[in-house]
């Protein structure tokens, strides 16, 4: 029997790192090329999660348009509460031949500093760690080194050490994702291993002391779902919290669908389950886990700011405006970036009504800029169209009705009525527009061109509204799950 199949923070919220704060439990997750970045949520029962803010909240703060391309950005972090202040050490990927970053803030909701960088820590994933004494411990994943540590003076980002390794691993690609926690006169390091994919994984080593002398667990990884039929794979990159006497983990795992190899859609999400602790070793006890019912729902009718759900990939909000109750976008000499939401639901849709009195927009469903299906209106038509670089394609048209109240939608749904031996995507994408009185469908697609296995890198699934010329507007943009 399967457990914990449900993420506790559905869609592409990935690389979650926890922390108990004076009066509830923060955790923050990668974010890559998304503006605001690096999303904090609160908890007071691991149950039901809100989301605070963003680390990354103001342009100025950190530049992550830098490489123009999906899955640079914000990497794997760690959120910590020491000394009454919030500590957020990442890796803007665009600065890892740099050093890693550190970020504060007196409250998790923000505001958020400027970051300091700890020069010469090249590389990504940083951890977070305090001694007795006070010695703050910066331990990451060096490009050439397996994981390394340096002390640090955390308000400066000023290196006190010289550089250590700590341990490689198993033996498996890719050791990253380090936390390091002092435990019943123990430290243990635990670490993400084998690969972001199919093969991922956690292990754990222990010494007496925090730097050096790591001896792994006798039957490592810890957790893993390779090799199995679980439906949710790939998961790794961990970090544990002790909360009201109670140990958890937090890790991030996919839900693959379709005919092999299988392809998964709304990206790496949080899960979480219950740790117990066995002979001096943590286990991770996925059968306590709880059924998790996340509120993905939204209905925006912008009479006030973008919560902090909105998000711009490589771009900024700073061209969009809310007033009188729309959304106002502005292209340039070419298209704007999109701005929307992340996908959070297996089976979904949304609709959005468009004044395109002053410009054409899109509704779309954007994985990067290579692969999105979107509906895109004018003052005289409404076009269904589809990329999957370098492959571009009109798949559908009708008439606009009124230009001042474009209704579009899109919708993803499972595959149905295939058997198992028959080659289907992840899912079915509908892009329809409201015609005669009724939704009219311009194109039903394959989900797959929308998967990561198609795409390549980190992210998920955006559902977003795009300005491709001139000055249109969104008057109403509604996102909601179709099926538990």
């Amino acid at each position: 029997m399967h457990h914990n199949l449900t993420p506790a923070i559905p869609g592409f919220y990935s690389d979650p790192t926890m922390c108990a704060g004076p009066d509830a439990v923060y955790l923050a997750t990668s974010s890559f090329e998304l503006f605001p970045g690096a999303p904090v949520f609160r908890s007071t029962d691991l149950a039901a999660w809100t989301q605070l803010g963003n680390v990354v909240h103001r342009t100025d703060q950190l530049d992550l348009a830098t490489f123009r391309r999906a899955s640079a950005g914000i990497y794997g972090s760690t959120l910590r509460y020491r000394d009454g202040r919030f500590w957020f050490a990442t890796t803007n990927i665009a600065q890892a031949g740099e050093g890693q970053l550190i970020f504060t803030a007196d409250d998790a909701a923000g505001p958020w500093s400027d970051p300091v960088v700890v020069p010469g820590t090249v590389g990504i994933d940083p951890d977070l760690a305090w001694d007795e004494d006070d010695t703050c411990y910066l331990t990451w994943c060096a490009f050439d080194d397996g994981i390394a540590q340096v002390t640090i003076d955390p308000a400066t980002g000023e290196v006190l050490s010289e550089r250590r390794s700590l341990w490689s691993g198993t033996g498996m690609k890719a050791p990253e994702g380090p936390h390091l926690y002092r435990v019943d006169g123990w430290w243990y390091l635990l670490i993400a291993e084998g690969g972001t994919e199919r093969g991922h994984c956690v292990s754990v080593a222990r010494s007496r002391r925090p730097d050096g002398g790591f001896e792994p667990h006798p039957s490592n990884p810890i957790l893993t779902h390779r090799s199995t039929d679980h439906p949710v794979q790939s998961v790794g990159h961990a970090d544990l919290l002790e909360w009201d006497g109670r140990w958890w983990a937090c890790y991030h795992g996919t839900r693959p669908r379709g005919y092999t190899p299988e392809y998964h859609v709304i990206g790496r999400e949080t899960m979480l389950c219950p740790v117990e602790w066995v002979d001096g070793w943590p286990v991770f006890r996925e059968d306590l886990a709880p059924a998790f019912a996340a509120d993905t729902a939204l209905d925006a009718d912008f009479t006030g700011p973008l919560g902090p759900r909105w998000v711009s990939p490589q771009g900024s909000l700073d061209g969009v405006a809310v007033d009188g109750g729309a959304l106002t976008l502005s292209a340039g000499g070419a298209p704007a970036r999109p701005v929307g939401i992340r996908v959070q639901d297996l089976a979904w849709e949304c609709e959005a009504t468009l004044d395109v009195t002053a410009g054409t927009a899109r509704l779309l469903i954007y994985l990067d800029d290579a692969h999105v299906y979107a509906v895109e209106a004018d003052r005289d038509s409404v076009r269904a169209v589809g990329r999957s670089a370098p492959f571009e394609q009109e798949f559908g048209r009708c008439a606009v009705e009124d230009p001042a109240a474009v209704r579009l939608r899109v919708a993803a749904h499972p595959a149905a009525g295939l058997m198992m031996y028959e080659p289907c995507g992840p899912d079915v994408v509908d892009l329809e527009a409201w015609a005669d009185g009724g939704w009219r469908q311009l194109a039903s697609l394959d989900g797959r061109h929308l998967s990561t296995e198609i795409a390549g890198g980190f992210t998920g699934r955006l559902v977003a509204v795009q300005a491709v010329v001139g000055r249109p507007r969104v008057t109403h943009f509604a996102y909601r799950p179709t099926q538990s």
